[in-house]
C-alpha cells in the first residue's frame, strides 16, 4: 500500500488521495508523515497536490452537510431487524463487524484529508505555498462547528488553524472567527492547564474580533465564564490572559468588572488574591488615560466597601483583593494610586461613631501603612505619618474590645517592619502604651495580643534593646486567669531566651515561674519545663552535676520539681540520665538525714512521675524492680507520712512491680478499709486511688473487694457503735466502689468477682436510707446512691455484651457463671422499683409502689435465702438509722436534697437513653416531674421564709440544678423521640415541661437573677425539647380535638403553673413603664426568665404548628384567668400572645389558637353583660378590643370563627 501511495504521489495526485482515504488515520500516520515531508521543492506534487487536496475537502464538507440536511428533512429511521434469539449467541465465524454508516465514513474521509493538510503546512522545508493550501485550511474552519461532533477532527482542524496564526502564514486573520470559541469552550469543558497556554498563545487574535458586534455575544459569555473558572485563575497563563481581555473593550471591561464584583462574597483565598493580581495586570498594562474605569469606578468602590463592610468576614474578602495593588506598592504610580484611593474616607472613618466601621478602616489603615503621597513634599508626609500613629494610639484605647486588639497587634506589626525610619520617641510612646496599659485591658483578647504582637516585634533585632527594658511590665501575665494568656506567655519567655543577652528570669520571677509550673497546667507547665531544662537539667554536664540541680529546684519547690520531672522526657531529657534521677531521688529519701515532710513528697511526686514514663520500657523497669530491695520497700513506707507521698509511693509500686511484696498487701488494704470522710478529701482519695491501682498489679485486687463488701455489710447490720460512725463508713466504702466502676479493668474484676451480689443488695440498702433521709443529719450523702446506680447500670450493660457474645456457646455457660449472672436479667428492673419507692417515701407519699406499678409484672429477686435475710437487717437498720443528730439549716438542708434529687434524675436520664426500660417511660416521666416539683416546692418554702444560701452552698446548688434541668429535658427528649403519640406520654410530658418552666422562675426567685441567667444559658440546648412537651398536648388535637383540648385545659386548672403568671406580671410592668409608673415596672421585673422568654418566643416563630400548639397553652391559661375571674392575669396573657407570639398584623392564627380564641370570646361578652366594678369592666373591654380585629377577620373573612355560643 505504501508503494502505491508513493508512485500515486507523482504520477497523478489525485489517485494519491484516492488511495488514502480508504486507510484508517491510525495505520496511515506514519506513512504519509514519511512520503509528505519528504517531497523536495523542486518536485510535482509541490503545485499539483494542494488543488486537488483543497477540492476534495471542499466536496467531502459538501458531502457531509448534504447528508446531515437529509436527516434533519427525514428523521425517521427504519427499524433494526431483530435477530432470532438462535442467532444473538456469538460466532467467530459467522459475526460480522457492524457497517460503517455513509457519515461515519465521511469523518474518516475528512480526518484523513485534515492530517495531510496539516503535514503540508508543517513540512520542515516549507515547499507547498501557502496560498494554495489556504482554501482547504478556511473550508475546514468555516465547518468548524458541523465538525464538532468528532472531537478527533474538529481537535485536528482547531490545531491546524492555531499553527498557521503562530507561523504568521497568509489570509490567517480569515481562521480565527471559528478558531478562537471552539479553543475556549473545550478548554473550560475539559480544563486542561495546556489548553490555557494554548488560549493565551492566541490572545492577539482576539484584537481582530469586533466586540461591539452583536455576534460576539456567544465568545463574551465564554470569557465571562473564564474570569470565574479556577483554571484561569490559578495557571500564571490564565491570570496574564484574563488580565488581557481588559483591553479588548470598554463594554468587555465593565462587564468583567462587574463579574468580578459578584464573586468576592463567595470567593475563597486563593481566587481573591487571583482577581487583585489580574486587576493589578490589567491596570499596569492599560494606558494611563484609560485607567480610570478600574480606578475610580472600580478600586474606589473596593475601598469604600471594604470599610462600610457589614461584616468583618465580607471586608477580609475585599481586602484580598486590594491586596493585588498594595503588595505592589513599590511599582511606579501604585503608591500615588492606593492614596487617592483611601485617603479622602480612612481618615474620617477611623473616627466614626459605627465600631464596625472603625475596625474595617483599621484594618485597612494596617494593610496600607504608611499611606502617604509619593509626589508631596517632606514636611507634608511627615504631618500625615504623624496623624496616623496618632490615630493607631487613639484606637489602641478604643471603647470597642474588638478594636483594641487589632490595634495592638497592629502596631507591633508596623513597628516590626518600619522601626529604622519610625522615630525613636513614638516607638518609646507607642510600646509605653502597649506593654504598659494593654497588658492590664480587661478583655482577655487584647492581653493575649499584646504578647503576641511583641512576639512578632522580637524578630526585629532593632527592637531588642528597648524591650529589655519594657518586658519585665508583662511579667503578670504569666499568673493570668486566662489559660490561653498564660500560655502566649510562656511562648514569649521561650522567645526571649534565644535572644542575645536577655535573660527570662528579669522577665518573669523565678519564683513566679515555679508557682505556674506547680499548678500543672499541661500547656503551660510543659513550656516553663522546657525553659528550665538547660538550667535544672542540662545535658551538656556530667549526670551528677544535672541530678544536683535537679535536686536544688525539688527543694526550692517540691511541687514544681515534681512536675518539672514530669514534662522532663518530653523536652528531651535523656532517659538513661532521668534513670539515674529517681535512684537518687529515692536514696534521698532513705538517707538517714532527716528531711522535711515537703521535701520528701517532692521527691516521691517527682520519683512517681518518671517512673510512669521510664517503666514503659522493660530494661528500666528490670533497673528499678532490682534497686527496691525489701529493705528500701520497708523504709520509703516508713519515710512516706503526707497522704501525696504515700500515694506517688504506691504509684511507683504498682508501676514497677517489685518481688518482695511483704507488708505492701497490708498496707495498701489499710488504706482503702480506712475510708471515713473519704469523698471530702481529695488527698486521700489520691492516695485511695494508688491503693487500689497497687493491689490491682500485685494481685490483691479480689481480696481487696472482698474485704470492702464485708466492711460495708458489717457496717450495715452493726448496731453496737452509732449509726452515724458506720454510715460514713459506708459512704467511703460506696464512694471506691463508684471509682473503680469508672475503670474498665477494675470494672472487669468486679463483675468477676463473689461478693458482688452481696454488695449489690447492701448499697441498695445504704441508699434507701440516703435518699430517704436526705437533708436530715448532717453527714448523709449523695455517694451510695450514685455507687448504687453505676452498678446497676453497668451491670446491665454487661449482661447485654455478654448475651450478644455467647452465640449459644452452652458449655461455655456452663464453665463461666459467675454471680452478676444471678442479678443481671432483673437488677434493672429492681433498682428502678426500688429508686421510685425511695422517692415516694421521700415525698411523703401514702401510695405504695404496688399501686403505682399495679400492671406491671411482679418482679421477683434472685437472691433467695439471702434477699429475706437482706430484707430483715434492712428493716433493723431503717430503724435504729433514725436517731437525733445534728439538724442541717433550712438551707443546707434544700442542698441536699437538690444533691440526692438530681443523682435520681441522672439514673432515670441514662437508663432512659439506653433504652434498657421502654416499659417504664410513663413511670420515668412522672417521677422526673415529681422530682422537680419538689425542688420547686423546696425553693418556694426557702423564698417565703426569706432564707438564704451561703455563697458557696448557693453555686453546690446551681450546679446541681444546671444538672436536674439537664437531666430532666434528656428524659423528655429520649421519650418524646420514641413516643407512640399516646396521650398519656403527651400529658405527662406536659406536666414535666411546665414544671420545668416553673423551676426557672423559682430559682429567680430564690437565688437571684445572676444565678437564674446562668442557668438558663446551660438550659438553652434544651428549650425545643421543653416547647415540644409544652405543646404536645395541643398538637394531639388533631386526631381528638375536643378531648385533648379538655385535657389541656384540666391540667391547667388541676395545677396552675407559676410561670404563665410570670410572663403576665413581665407585660404589665412593660405596660406600666411605657405609662411612666417605673416604681412599679421595676418590681416586677424578672430578667433571666425574660431572657427565656426571648428565646422561646424566637425558636417559636420557626415552626408555625409549633406557635399554634404552645399559642393555645397561653390561650387555655387566659381562659382559666377568666373563669377565676382574674382578668388582668387574662388580659396580659392576651397582650403577650398578640404583641410576642405574633405580629400586630399576622392573623394567620391555627385551628387550636382559633377554637380556644372562640371560647375566649365568647367568655369575655358573658362576663361583660354580669355586674363588674369599673377596674374589671376595663379590663374586660380592653381584652375584647384586644380580639376584636382578630375575631371580625375570622368570623367574616376567613370563616374559621362563628357566633355559636361554646
Amino acid at each position: 500500500m505504501e508503494k502505491k501511495l508513493r508512485s500515486s504521489l507523482h504520477s497523478s495526485p489525485q489517485e494519491f488521495l484516492s488511495i488514502a482515504i480508504t486507510q484508517t488515520l491510525k495505520s496511515s500516520k506514519p506513512s504519509l508523515k514519511t512520503l509528505i515531508h519528504s517531497i523536495k521543492p523542486s518536485s510535482n506534487p509541490t503545485s499539483s497536490l494542494p488543488p486537488p487536496l483543497c477540492d476534495s475537502i471542499a466536496s467531502t464538507i459538501q458531502s457531509f452537510q448534504n447528508l446531515l440536511q437529509s436527516n434533519s428533512d427525514n428523521p425517521q429511521t427504519p427499524l433494526a431487524t431483530t435477530l432470532r434469539r438462535s442467532s444473538r449467541k456469538p460466532n467467530a465465524a459467522t459475526e460480522q463487524k457492524p457497517r460503517p454508516d455513509k457519515k461515519h465514513k465521511l469523518l474518516e474521509r475528512l480526518q484523513i484529508l485534515t492530517h495531510v493538510l496539516s503535514l503540508c503546512v508543517s513540512h520542515p522545508k516549507k515547499v507547498f505555498d501557502p496560498a494554495d493550501l489556504l482554501p482547504g485550511v478556511r473550508a475546514l474552519h468555516d465547518n468548524l462547528i458541523v465538525l464538532e461532533a468528532d472531537s478527533v477532527l474538529s481537535s485536528a482542524v482547531e490545531t491546524l488553524c492555531e499553527e498557521w496564526w503562530k507561523e504568521n502564514l497568509v489570509g490567517r486573520e480569515s481562521l480565527i472567527s471559528q478558531t478562537l470559541p471552539f479553543l475556549l469552550s473545550r478548554t473550560l469543558t475539559l480544563k486542561k492547564k495546556v489548553d490555557v497556554h494554548r488560549v493565551y498563545m492566541l490572545r492577539e487574535a482576539f484584537f481582530l474580533l469586533d466586540f461591539e458586534d452583536d455576534s460576539i455575544e456567544d465568545l463574551k459569555l465564554l470569557l465571562n465564564r473564564s474570569v470565574i473558572s479556577p483554571l484561569f485563575l490559578k495557571t500564571e497563563d490564565g491570570r496574564k490572559f484574563l488580565s488581557f481581555l481588559f483591553g479588548l473593550s470598554d463594554q468587555l471591561r465593565k462587564e468583567l468588572l462587574a463579574m468580578i464584583r459578584s464573586q468576592i462574597p463567595f470567593g475563597r483565598k486563593s481566587m481573591l488574591e487571583a482577581y487583585g493580581d489580574i486587576l493589578f495586570r490589567a491596570w499596569k498594562a492599560a494606558p494611563e488615560d484609560s485607567r480610570s474605569e478600574i480606578e475610580n469606578g472600580f478600586l474606589q468602590d473596593l475601598v469604600e466597601g471594604c470599610i462600610h463592610a457589614s461584616s468583618g468576614s465580607f471586608a477580609s474578602y475585599i481586602r484580598r483583593v486590594l491586596g493585588g495593588f498594595i503588595n505592589q506598592r513599590t511599582v511606579d504610580g501604585v503608591e500615588k494610586l492606593l492614596y487617592r484611593l483611601a485617603e479622602p474616607v480612612i481618615f474620617r472613618s477611623l473616627q466614626a461613631a459605627n465600631s464596625n466601621v472603625r475596625q474595617n478602616a483599621l484594618h485597612l489603615l494596617l494593610d496600607v501603612f504608611p499611606l502617604e503621597d509619593p509626589d508631596a513634599p517632606k514636611g507634608d508626609k511627615d504631618t500625615l505619618i504623624d496623624k496616623q500613629f496618632f490615630l493607631l494610639e487613639r484606637l489602641l484605647v478604643d471603647d470597642c474590645p474588638e478594636i483594641r486588639t487589632i490595634a495592638v497587634e497592629g502596631s507591633c506589626r508596623v513597628l516590626q517592619l518600619f522601626w529604622e525610619i519610625i522615630p525613636s520617641p513614638i516607638i518609646t510612646k507607642m510600646l509605653s502604651k502597649i506593654i504598659g496599659d494593654m497588658s492590664h485591658d480587661v478583655c482577655n483578647e487584647v492581653r493575649l495580643s499584646t504578647l503576641n504582637g511583641i512576639i512578632y516585634l522580637l524578630d526585629n533585632p532593632h527592637s531588642h534593646e528597648v524591650l529589655k527594658v519594657l518586658c519585665p511590665r508583662l511579667g503578670h501575665l504569666i499568673q493570668d486567669n486566662v489559660l490561653t494568656v498564660q500560655v502566649a506567655m510562656a511562648d514569649l519567655l521561650l522567645h526571649l531566651k534565644d535572644v542575645p543577652n536577655f535573660q527570662f528570669n528579669k522577665v518573669v520571677d523565678l519564683s513566679l515561674l515555679l508557682s505556674e509550673l506547680a499548678s500543672d497546667q499541661p500547656p503551660v507547665s510543659q513550656k516553663i519545663t522546657k525553659l528550665l531544662v538547660p538550667s535544672y537539667f542540662p545535658s551538656v554536664v556530667p549526670i551528677e552535676e544535672a541530678c544536683n540541680r535537679c535536686i536544688t529546684l525539688v527543694k526550692r519547690a517540691p511541687l514544681a520539681g515534681a512536675i518539672f520531672c514530669k514534662y522532663a522526657i518530653l523536652e528531651g531529657a535523656s532517659q538513661t540520665r532521668l534513670m539515674e534521677l529517681v535512684k537518687v531521688f529515692l536514696s534521698l529519701v532513705l538517707s538517714p538525714d532527716k528531711l522535711d515532710a515537703d521535701l520528701i513528697e517532692g521527691f516521691l511526686v517527682a520519683a512517681s512521675y518518671l517512673c510512669d514514663n521510664l517503666t514503659c520500657e522493660p530494661c528500666y523497669k528490670n533497673v528499678l524492680k532490682e534497686f527496691l530491695t525489701a529493705e528500701k520497700v520497708k523504709g520509703l513506707l516508713t519515710a512516706a507520712s503526707a497522704e501525696q507521698a504515700q500515694s506517688s509511693l504506691f504509684n511507683i509500686f504498682s508501676t514497677v512491680c517489685p518481688d518482695n511484696v511483704e507488708g505492701l498487701l497490708e498496707e495498701a488494704m489499710s488504706v482503702v478499709t480506712n475510708c471515713s470522710g473519704l469523698p471530702e478529701d481529695v488527698d486521700r482519695q489520691s492516695k485511695v486511688r494508688s491503693a487500689h491501682k497497687l493491689l490491682l498489679s500485685l494481685g490483691g485486687f479480689d481480696d481487696m473487694f472482698e474485704a470492702l463488701t464485708t466492711l460495708l455489710l458489717k457496717k450495715i447490720i452493726n448496731q453496737k457503735q452509732s449509726f452515724e460512725d458506720d454510715y460514713v463508713v459506708a459512704v467511703g466504702v460506696a464512694w471506691q466502689v463508684r471509682d473503680l466502676l469508672q475503670h474498665e479493668k477494675t470494672r472487669k474484676r468486679i463483675f468477676k468477682s463473689q461478693p458482688l451480689e452481696m454488695l449489690f443488695f447492701s448499697l441498695k440498702m445504704v441508699s434507701e436510707i440516703s435518699i430517704v433521709n436526705c437533708g436530715k443529719y448532717e453527714y448523709i450523702d449523695v455517694s451510695p446512691v450514685l455507687a448504687y446506680i453505676a452498678l446497676a447500670l453497668q451491670m446491665t450493660v454487661d449482661n447485654v455484651g455478654r448475651s450478644r457474645g455467647k452465640s449459644g456457646d452452652s458449655k461455655r455457660k456452663k464453665r463461666n457463671i459467675d454471680s452478676s449472672s444471678l442479678l443481671s436479667e432483673t437488677v434493672l428492673d429492681l433498682t428502678i422499683e426500688h429508686m421510685l419507692d425511695c422517692l415516694e417515701k421521700l415525698f411523703g407519699s401514702d401510695d405504695s409502689i404496688q399501686s403505682r406499678n399495679a400492671g406491671s409484672s411482679n418482679l421477683k429477686s434472685t437472691a433467695g435465702k439471702n434477699q429475706n435475710s437482706t430484707n430483715r437487717r434492712r428493716l433493723s437498720l431503717t430503724n435504729a438509722g433514725c436517731p437525733r443528730g445534728s439538724v442541717h439549716s433550712e438551707a443546707q438542708y434544700v442542698l441536699c436534697k437538690v444533691k440526692m434529687l438530681t443523682a435520681v434524675l441522672k439514673f432515670i436520664a441514662d437508663t432512659a437513653a439506653m433504652c434498657f426500660a421502654p416499659h417504664n417511660h410513663g413511670l420515668f416521666l412522672k417521677y422526673t416531674s415529681k422530682c422537680i416539683r419538689h425542688i420547686v416546692s423546696s425553693l418556694n418554702h426557702l423564698f417565703h421564709n426569706k432564707i438564704q444560701f451561703h455563697e458557696e452552698d448557693k453555686k453546690n446548688t446551681l450546679v446541681c440544678l444546671k444538672s436536674s434541668f439537664s437531666y430532666a429535658s434528656k428524659i423528655l427528649n429520649v421519650i418524646l423521640a420514641g413516643s407512640d403519640g399516646s396521650s398519656i406520654t403527651a400529658s405527662k410530658a406536659f406536666i414535666l415541661a411546665n414544671n420545668l418552666l416553673d423551676l426557672i422562675v423559682s430559682i429567680e426567685s430564690c437565688l437571684g437573677s445572676v444565678y437564674a441567667s446562668r442557668l438558663v444559658s446551660a438550659a438553652r440546648p434544651w428549650l425545643p425539647d421543653v416547647i415540644l412537651a409544652l405543646g404536645s398536648l395541643s398538637v394531639l388535637q388533631d386526631t381528638d380535638s375536643e378531648s385533648e383540648h379538655a385535657t389541656v385545659c384540666e391540667q391547667v386548672k388541676l395545677h396552675f403553673p407559676k410561670w404563665p403568671l410570670v410572663v403576665a406580671k413581665t407585660v404589665l410592668s412593660a405596660v406600666n413603664e411605657g405609662e411612666g409608673d417605673v416604681e412599679s415596672s421595676q418590681t416586677d421585673k424578672c430578667p433571666a426568665f425574660n431572657k427565656l422568654l426571648a428565646i422561646l418566643i424566637i425558636l417559636l416563630k420557626k415552626n408555625r404548628s409549633i406557635r399554634d400548639a404552645v399559642g393555645n397553652v397561653f390561650l387555655v391559661c387566659s381562659l382559666v384567668g377568666l373563669e377565676r375571674k382574674d382578668f388582668e392575669l387574662a388580659l396580659a396573657l392576651l397582650q403577650f400572645v398578640c404583641s410576642k407570639l405574633f405580629n400586630s398584623d399576622d392573623k394567620d392564627w391555627g385551628d387550636m389558637m382559633l377554637s380556644s380564641l372562640q371560647e375566649i370570646y365568647h367568655k369575655i361578652e358573658q362576663q361583660m353583660k354580669e355586674d363588674r366594678n369599673e377596674d374589671e369592666l376595663e379590663k374586660l373591654t380592653h381584652a375584647k378590643e384586644l380580639l376584636e380585629p382578630l375575631w371580625n377577620y375570622h368570623l367574616y373573612e376567613s370563616r374559621k370563627v362563628d357566633m355559636t355560643d361554646v
